[in-house]
Formats: structure tokens, C-alpha cells, sequence
């Protein structure tokens, strides 16, 4: 085994970017933030995109910053998944990613599905029914000329990968996202292509966490300010499956919230669940770090915060005024009485951006309860529900995988938010361990480093290391009764 090594993690979210700088050796996990950025989409002729390039521009600042302070030995990406952009012949992106969001899929899950059947789609994938997955997005774009111009198809941090090496490839936990990857052979499902009408030689090799991707190519090193040649390595590039090996867990019988602007609600396994009973629930059998499975459903997450803390924060700009701290609004919060507003935060209304408290007070009212009336009741009401729909999901995953748990780890940004954390044990009627909040960029660097042989081999001891070095939390339920019957709301 190697000394400690640094390595440095882009870690890509929907809403923000950082760069992390991290050390890693025999019982040593250390952490230095060295650039952090917003991921601001721009809407151009009607349709959303991402502006990769901004985003690849403060990838090469932060490594730059990293590697000025570091001795840099590896570089790791992660992102969201299902997006994606499109080469030409020669190598050149034909268009900006669009982003997940745009509405250019409704409509046309409908379509596909004609031709492959819900079921059959499911046993191939074990992909959860997402109108925005890749082979839906894919299908939007056919016939038009940017997609019969494309030869190669790069996820998110595939593409940002290529540009810093040159070598095209899909990494597994990722290209697991697309509703293309046969979860059964674990190699792409072309033929799920070809009967939906789509080129299957889009898809590049695929690859797994620790692989080397290549160097850095000579122009993207001067931009960085780093070495020619310097390693990047393949990374658990679905930012929850970085953050899923991050999980602090002893043993195997917990499940896991990675809360960002998604809530990430499954459990670890080791083969997928493909019942009907699972599809109908819409859970997702996604690839996770060394071919563990990641069995979660997505919950719209803190999304609906973020739109509303966004909606909030524009009126009182436009009134001149200053925009409350979120700590004070969640402060006000925990006063309002628990359960008096509820919504179920995955109703399709809420996935588009827009005026979200106005969305909320509409479905309070729909629904046939009292709306909120003020932003400490909207919050109240976004954190209620979240910790329901959490509940929710956590008692499913047991219910569909066999696979009973004893704790619930919540990590990413929502682990700060210690409002939700009390909810969601209450909710779920268990303890829950908060922390780390910054478990994406934690896996992304261990798998870096256990490829370089910084540190020992399996999940349980990247685990154990994750527990001896990071600061948790624990929350036990209250067991006030009104919890246990509370997710009937959520209908």
C-alpha cells in the first residue's frame, strides 16, 4: 500500500459545482474546498440548457486552485445523471446538453412505451419511469439534424472527462441511469435502441469506478496549470452512487438519503429487484460502486426549497427589501405544529421551475386542507412532507428488497438541515445518522485513492474510514403517534 495521496474531486450538482482537494492514506481522509461555482442554466430558443462550458471552465479554476496549494496524483469527476451531449465525427459537441427539466420530453415517454412495453423496459433496465431518462430524451431529439449528425453520446462527466482526456467512454454507475443499460448483463441494451428508432452506435465503452479514463491532454493541463499526463480515473460518476460508497454504515442493514435538490431514498443490495410489484412502485435498480445495486426512488427533494427560497428571494428584491437567512426561516418553521400542511412532493407540478410556494398553496387547496399562509408554514409544509415521502420510501425498499433495516444515513447537503433530520426519524421511526454533507465528493475521492492503492480495498473499509474521520449526528424518533398514520396524507 501507498503513503497518502491527494487527489482532487469535481463534484457536480444541479444547482452548484466544487472542486475538493483530499488526502487519503492508512487512516487519514482530509478535505480542503478550493473552488466552489453556480450551475446556472440558460434557457436559449425556448429550450434549457446547461452551460457545460462555464461548468468545464470552473472545473479547470478548481483544479488549477488544487493543484497550485496539492501535489496532485489523480482527478475524479461526478454529475447528475441522464443528461448527456453529442459528438461529431471529429470529436467536436454538436449542441449544449439540454438540461432534464425542459419540457422537449412531453409527451414522448408515452410514444416509446407503445413500442416497448412498460414491463418488458423495466426488466431490461430496472430503470424507474422518469419522463426525462436518456432513452426518452434520445427519442425527442430523433430526426432532427444534430442527432443524425452525432456519432458519440458522453454523459455529463464523460464529456468533461473527454475534454480533459481525450478518451471517450461511459462509466457504469452512470451510464445505469439512461434506461440503455441492461442491469442483467450489465453491458448496453442496444437492442432497446434500434426498436425505439435510435443509432446504438452513440453509446461508447463502458467503464468502471477506478478505471483509468487517461491523461491530461496537453492543452487542458496549461489550463489547469497542471502536469501533461496527470492521471484522471474513472469515479463513482453518478454523483449518488460517490455518495452511496460515502454512506458511514456498519453493516449492511441500514438505508440511505443522499438529500440534495433530489432525495435519494433506497438500500444497498447486491442484485436488482425487477418484480412488478417494484415497478409499479417506481423504484430504480441503478449500478452502484464495486456492482452493488443501488434500489432507490427518487423524492423531489429540497428542490422545492430552492424554488421557493428562489421565488422568495425576487420579491423582496423587486420590493427592496433583504431576503431572510434560510437558518431563520427554518427557525420559524419548527415552530409551526407538525402535520398541519402536507403535500406529496413528487406530484409532477413541482419539477418545472416556477413560483413553488404558489404550487404548494394550490395543491393544499386542491387536496381540500388548509394552505400555507405564510413562508414559515410553505417551509413547514415542504419539510412535513419530505420527511413522509421519505418514510415512505424507506418502508417500500424494505417491503420490495427483502432487506430490513435498523438506521437511516442521511447524507449530502440536507444532513445540515437538522429540521428535516428530526422529521425524517420521526417519520420513519428510526434513528437516523446525519453526515457527511459533503459524502459526494468523499466517495469520489476514496475510489481515486483506493485505485491507487492509498488505501484498502472494499466498501466496508472506505466505510469505516468515512466513520473514524467525519463529524455525525444522531436523530431518534420522537414516537409521537400522529407520525405513524401521517403518510396516508401523502395520497
Amino acid at each position: 500500500m501507498s503513503d497518502s495521496v491527494w487527489v482532487a474531486a469535481a463534484d457536480l450538482g444541479a444547482s452548484g459545482g466544487r472542486v475538493v482537494a483530499g488526502r487519503v492514506g492508512h487512516g487519514q481522509l482530509e478535505l480542503r474546498e478550493v473552488h466552489r461555482f453556480a450551475n446556472v442554466p440558460v434557457t436559449t430558443g425556448g429550450t434549457l440548457h446547461w452551460d457545460i462550458l462555464r461548468l468545464y471552465q470552473d472545473i479547470l479554476l478548481g483544479l488549477r486552485a488544487a493543484g497550485r496549494d496539492y501535489e496532485l496524483a489523480s482527478i475524479g469527476i461526478d454529475s447528475w445523471g441522464v443528461d448527456y451531449g453529442l459528438l461529431d465525427a471529429t470529436g467536436m459537441l454538436l449542441g449544449n446538453p439540454v438540461h432534464y427539466r425542459d419540457q422537449r420530453t412531453a409527451g414522448v415517454a408515452e410514444r416509446v412505451l407503445d413500442t416497448i412495453a412498460p414491463a418488458e423496459l423495466y426488466a431490461v433496465t430496472g430503470i424507474q419511469h422518469l419522463p426525462f431518462n436518456t432513452i426518452f430524451q434520445l427519442a425527442a431529439a430523433a430526426g432532427t439534424p444534430q442527432l443524425t449528425a452525432a456519432r458519440t453520446l458522453l454523459l455529463i462527466p464523460d464529456l468533461l472527462g473527454y475534454w480533459l482526456t481525450g478518451e471517450p467512454g461511459a462509466e457504469v454507475t452512470n451510464a445505469s441511469t439512461t434506461q440503455l443499460y441492461d442491469v442483467n448483463t450489465r453491458t448496453w441494451a442496444t437492442s432497446l435502441l434500434r426498436r425505439a428508432g435510435l443509432p446504438s452506435s452513440l453509446l461508447p465503452p463502458l467503464r468502471q469506478p477506478g478505471d483509468p479514463m487517461g491523461g491530461l491532454r496537453t492543452d487542458a493541463a496549461e489550463a489547469a496549470g497542471l502536469a501533461g499526463g496527470l492521471l484522471v480515473t474513472a469515479v463513482g460518476s453518478h454523483d449518488t452512487a460517490s455518495a452511496v460508497a460515502a454512506v458511514p454504515a456498519d453493516g449492511a442493514d441500514f438505508a440511505y438519503i443522499s438529500c440534495g435538490t433530489w432525495s435519494l431514498v433506497g438500500v444497498e443490495l447486491d442484485r436488482p429487484v425487477l418484480t412488478e410489484a417494484s415497478r409499479a412502485a417506481n423504484f430504480t435498480n441503478e449500478t452502484g460502486v464495486d456492482g452493488t445495486i443501488r434500489y432507490l426512488r427518487n423524492v423531489m427533494g429540497l428542490w422545492l426549497l430552492q424554488e421557493s427560497e428562489r421565488t422568495w428571494a425576487e420579491a423582496d428584491g423587486a420590493a427592496g427589501r433583504p431576503a431572510p437567512r434560510l437558518a431563520a426561516l427554518l427557525a420559524d418553521a419548527a415552530r409551526v405544529p407538525a402535520l398541519r400542511f402536507v403535500v406529496d412532493p413528487d406530484l409532477p407540478a413541482y419539477l418545472p421551475p416556477g413560483d413553488m410556494p404558489a404550487r404548494i398553496a394550490d395543491a393544499c387547496t386542491q387536496a381540500g386542507r388548509p394552505a400555507p399562509a405564510s413562508r414559515a408554514e410553505t417551509i413547514r409544509c415542504i419539510v412535513d412532507s419530505l420527511a413522509l415521502a421519505h418514510a415512505r420510501a424507506v418502508r417500500q425498499a424494505q417491503e420490495l428488497s427483502g432487506r430490513q433495516v435498523s438506521t437511516v444515513h442521511i447524507v449530502g447537503g440536507g444532513s445540515r438541515n437538522s429540521l428535516l433530520c428530526q422529521l425524517t426519524a420521526d417519520a420513519c421511526g428510526l434513528p437516523v445518522m446525519a453526515g457527511p454533507p459533503e459524502a459526494t465528493a468523499i466517495g469520489n475521492i476514496l475510489v481515486q485513492a483506493r485505485a491507487l492503492g492509498a488505501v484498502p480495498g472494499d466498501l466496508a473499509g472506505l466505510r469505516g474510514l468515512v466513520r473514524a474521520s467525519q463529524q455525525l449526528r444522531r436523530y431518534e424518533p420522537c414516537g409521537d403517534p400522529a407520525w405513524r398514520g401521517a403518510q396516508r396524507m401523502l395520497a
